[in-house]
């Protein structure tokens, strides 16, 4: 069998961090940096993606911009016109061709605007389109990850693609694609009536593109480093910042503040750092450029006045072709402006494009099977862990060779010291990693070729964190099954034993339980996650320390609860209190990812190995 990647360590995951072995930064991991591997050409793609759908619009919007274009680029051509021809007239009194290039002039600006107006309005529906697709993008590819990439990839991080990275990509749409398709056309245009005004000045503004293209070449080249360093500089700031106020608990206890705001601040000189490297960047290159340009007009008008002078050139040639450089250049200065959100939006761009190129490590099926029938009686039914092993990608193996077979309707208790591979073992069954070789079979069914619906409905994992999402008790419960009813939501919770405090509060089932479930307590928590796992009704129910962070009354209260959601399915039950284990049916001592004793609690309490010192120990505690 193909092995399945591994899956990492972290340090703050009770089991990952301490079975995987020590983690070690800057070993070449790229979850030690803000940016991940990207695969050559997937920012291209992923540009043309978010553009394919929309290119009806974006052909709109260069239409729009070239007619504003022609209308805008009129107006030289128009004062040509008034200084050659209809000042002569004039003087003839002949008014007509004046009075023909004010209603031009005025013809010409009206267009201009109205066609302006189209384009900000089509490019801005446009833009908004492509950023909504985006943020979806992330916010369902980050889902679709494998737990263990979010262990190692933090949440500021993900944080900082879907709002920093984001908006960089929405300055260049709004306005930095505005000005280099300006530049572009306004160059193109330009470039072509000086030429046909008049060979030799058109001659001369060409000439003028060679520095301009080596000034805008070597800002480009400079600029790039230092927007990569920018955006991995306030991912940075986002990442400390989410990190701090998650663990505001610790940090006050622990007296923490001013080492944080220490930190903090040198991130944040850090980031402010970049943005002055930035802007020294932008200042240089349009000192550059504006010495060019005016270099260039200055040369234009001294030839083009010596040629008035002589004869061999009209003045109002001579003014058109001065206000059409003054035009080109004008969109030069304008695009460092346009480079500077470009080199943004490409190092936003080239990590978002990382982030999404993550494939999961627990992919979905090629050829997804469907669970049987749920009938325990039959045969082959339940857990079996064959000829399994294990490694997280930064350590050695927690799990050689794991043989276990578990009985449909049986709870299992497995217990040992930290790191035995106790919450590994909950994990490859709960299929948030996959074994390294070997399989693991629900009811004789490899959990690989279950489709995400159908192993949660077979498989239910319930943690001592107890994690409840803001809104209400019922939409918490609901989780289990979307589906249910308000009827069904409130049987769940009666069978648990969470009805009654549920409906002490202010708003009863609709009560927002707010933040991470901050309204209520730790037991009340863990009560609605028994009652959320109930109305789930699953064929297998994993139990990760479910009561090790309660009180002993919550624990009485969960403990009962736990009797009602466990009966008649399958169970697992990871345990650091003794006093959990005794509703086992069996119970399973692990060390070094081993199975060293496997009997009913009534066994291993009277033989003399492992689990009966730890029994022993656990009633001395008591007295």
């Amino acid at each position: 069998m193909t092995a399945a990647p591994t899956a990492p360590a972290r340090g703050e995951d009770d089991e990952a961090g301490r079975d995987g072995g020590p983690r070690t930064p800057g070993a070449g991991d790229p979850f030690d940096r803000d940016v991940l591997p990207t695969p050559p050409g997937a920012t291209g793609v992923l540009l043309r993606s978010l553009l394919t759908p929309l290119r009806g619009r974006v052909v709109l919007t260069v239409v729009l911009l070239l007619l504003q274009q022609a209308a805008v680029q009129a107006g030289p051509l128009l004062v040509a016109y008034a200084i050659d021809r209809g000042v002569p007239a004039f003087r003839s009194a002949d008014h007509g061709p004046l009075i023909a290039v004010a209603v031009g002039y005025l013809l010409c600006a009206a267009a201009g605007g109205v066609l302006q107006y189209a384009f900000i309005d089509v490019s801005a529906r446009v833009s908004q389109d492509v950023l909504l697709d985006l943020r979806g993008r992330i916010f369902r590819h980050a889902q679709a990850l494998s737990v263990d990439f979010h262990e190692r990839y933090t949440s500021g991080r993900l944080i900082s693609r879907s709002t920093t990275d984001v908006e960089s990509l929405r300055e260049l749409l709004e306005e930095g694609l505005q000005e280099l398709v300006t530049v572009i056309v306004s160059c193109v245009y330009i470039s072509v009536l000086l030429l046909w005004l008049d060979l030799g000045l058109g001659a001369v503004a060409a000439a003028s593109f060679v520095p301009l293209y080596a000034l805008v070449r070597s800002y480009r080249r400079r600029v790039s480093e230092v927007y990569r360093q920018r955006s991995t500089a306030i991912a940075a700031v986002i990442v400390k910042f989410v990190e701090t106020m998650n663990g505001i608990r610790p940090v006050r206890a622990f007296r923490r503040e001013s080492v944080n705001d220490a930190a903090f601040r040198e991130l944040n000189r850090r980031h402010e750092r970049t943005n002055g490297d930035a802007l020294l960047e932008m200042a240089r290159y349009v000192v550059g450029s504006r010495v060019a340009a005016n270099t260039t007009v200055a040369l234009v008008v001294l030839w083009g006045a010596y040629r008035v002078a002589e004869g061999t050139l009209a003045l109002g040639v001579l003014a058109a072709a001065v206000l059409y450089l003054r035009r080109l250049y004008d969109p030069i200065d304008r695009l460092g402006m346009f480079l500077n959100a470009y080199q943004s939006a490409a190092a936003s761009l080239e990590k978002i494009a990382g982030l999404l190129a993550q494939v999961p490590s627990v992919p979905e099926p090629d050829s997804p099977r469907e669970l049987p029938e749920r009938r325990s009686e039959l045969p082959g039914r339940g857990v079996v862990f064959d000829g399994v092993r294990f490694a997280y990608r930064t350590g050695g193996e927690v799990l050689p060779r794991f043989d276990l077979t578990l009985p449909a309707g049986q709870t299992v208790a497995v217990v040992g010291s930290t790191g035995a591979g106790k919450s590994t073992l909950a994990k490859l069954l709960a299929r948030f990693y996959d074994p390294t070789d070997g399989r693991v079979l629900l009811d004789g069914v490899d959990l690989r070729d279950l489709p995400g619906p159908e192993l949660r409905r077979g498989v239910v994992m319930v943690t001592q964190e107890a994690f409840l999402f803001s809104g209400t008790v019922a939409e918490n419960i609901a989780l289990g099954r979307p589906d249910a009813d308000r009827a069904e939501i409130e049987q769940a919770a009666k069978e648990i034993g969470a009805h009654d405090f549920i409906t002490s509060l202010p708003d009863g089932y609709d009560t927002d339980v707010r933040k991470r479930g901050g309204r209520i307590s730790a037991g009340q928590r863990q009560l609605v996650s028994f009652a959320r796992a109930l109305l789930a009704d699953p064929a297998v129910l994993i139990l990760d320390e479910a009561t090790s962070s309660l009180d002993v009354p919550g624990e009485r209260a969960v403990q009962r609860a736990m009797a009602t959601v466990l009966r008649g399915r399958t169970a697992v039950v990871i345990a650091h209190r003794l006093s959990t284990v005794e509703i086992a049916d069996r119970v399973l001592v692990m060390e070094h990812g081993r199975i060293v004793e496997d009997g009913t609690p009534a066994e291993l309490v009277a033989g003399t190995g492992r689990f009966a010192d730890l029994h022993r120990a656990w009633r001395d505690s008591l007295v």
